[in-house]
């Protein structure tokens, strides 16, 4: 898992059948942009907690992502 922040998002005017209905956002980790599919309705400026690899895929019903924004996290909870 990685934590990043929320920077902007992603639109698709055209979707594979299984990521229908889902948002994809734009999360800065470790300086690089990485598009995650969201789980939690996050938004700009939040720190986000995301899975990755399999995990992330499994997350999303086998939708064939690589990232997956599963939790808003406290900003007073992160040092």
């Amino acid at each position: 898992m990685k934590i990043g922040m929320v920077t902007g998002s992603v639109w698709a005017t055209r979707k594979a059948q299984c990521l229908q209905g889902q948002t994809f956002l734009v999360i800065k980790v470790n300086g690089e942009d990485v598009v995650a599919a969201d789980q939690v309705g996050a938004g700009v400026g939040d720190k986000v907690l995301l899975a990755t690899g399999t995990v992330a895929s499994r997350y999303c019903m086998d939708a064939p992502v690589d990232a997956a924004v599963v939790a808003i996290l406290d900003p007073e909870g992160v040092r």
